[in-house]
C-alpha cells in the first residue's frame, strides 16, 4: 500500500517508518506542525526531520508554518480537552488532503506513537477524514516501540523535545515542575 505517514517529529517517526516499510509499504512523509510554538522550535523539528528522512531513506514533503490558521482553529478551544482534538484535526486534514491530491491509498500519523495521545480520538478523526475523502486511515498501534525509538534518537544524536508542540503544553511543562503561589513561581 502506498501511505503517507504525517510526521510530527523524529524521534517518533523512527518506529512507524521501519515498522511500515517492515511491512512492505510504499512510504512518503509530510511534515505539518502549524501547532509548534515558538518559531525557533518549529525550524529545529523541522531540521531533524529533514536529517532523519535522509537517513531512513523517505521523502518528506515540508507543509507550511500556519500558525494562524493553528490559532483561528483553537480560539476558543485552549482546554486540553478541546485544543489537542482541534490540533490532531488540524494536521491530519492537511495529511488527508495532500494524500488524496497525490494519489495515496491511505495515511496515518506519528502520533500513534505517542503514549501521550488519545488513540481512540486520533483514529476516530483520521477515519473521518478518510471517509470524507475516500481514503484509508491506516492504524497501527506505533506505541510499542515508543522506548526503542527514543533510545534510538538520543543515540544518534536526534533532537528530543520536551512538550508536545504549542506554547499551551510547553506552559503546562513548565507548570509541573513549579507551583505558583500569588503570582510567584516556586520550585516543588
Amino acid at each position: 500500500m502506498n501511505i503517507l505517514l504525517h510526521i510530527c517529529c523524529a524521534p517518533c517517526s523512527i518506529y512507524p517508518i521501519a515498522e511500515l516499510k517492515r511491512q512492505g509499504h510504499r512510504i512518503a512523509g509530510l511534515f505539518y506542525n502549524p501547532n509548534i510554538h515558538p518559531y525557533s522550535e518549529y525550524l529545529k523539528r523541522k531540521s531533524e526531520v529533514e536529517k532523519y528522512s535522509l537517513e531512513a531513506g523517505i521523502n518528506v514533503v515540508k507543509g507550511d508554518y500556519d500558525i494562524e490558521k493553528y490559532f483561528q482553529f483553537i480560539t476558543h478551544n485552549e482546554s486540553i480537552g478541546k485544543r489537542c482534538p482541534a490540533c490532531w484535526w488540524i494536521r491530519l486534514e492537511a495529511a488527508a488532503k495532500f494524500a488524496k491530491e497525490s494519489a495515496f491509498d491511505a495515511f496515518t500519523t506519528t502520533l500513534l506513537g505517542s503514549p501521550y495521545q488519545d488513540h481512540d480520538t486520533i483514529r476516530a478523526i483520521g477515519e473521518d477524514l478518510a471517509k470524507r475523502d475516500g481514503l484509508k486511515f491506516y492504524y497501527q498501534d506505533f506505541r510499542t516501540g515508543f522506548r526503542d525509538a527514543l533510545n534510538t534518537a538520543r543515540s544518534k544524536g536526534i533532537y528530543c523535545q520536551n512538550y508536545c508542540g504549542c506554547i499551551f503544553s510547553e506552559r503546562e511543562r513548565i507548570d509541573s515542575k513549579t507551583c505558583t503561589v500569588k503570582g510567584k513561581g516556586n520550585k516543588r
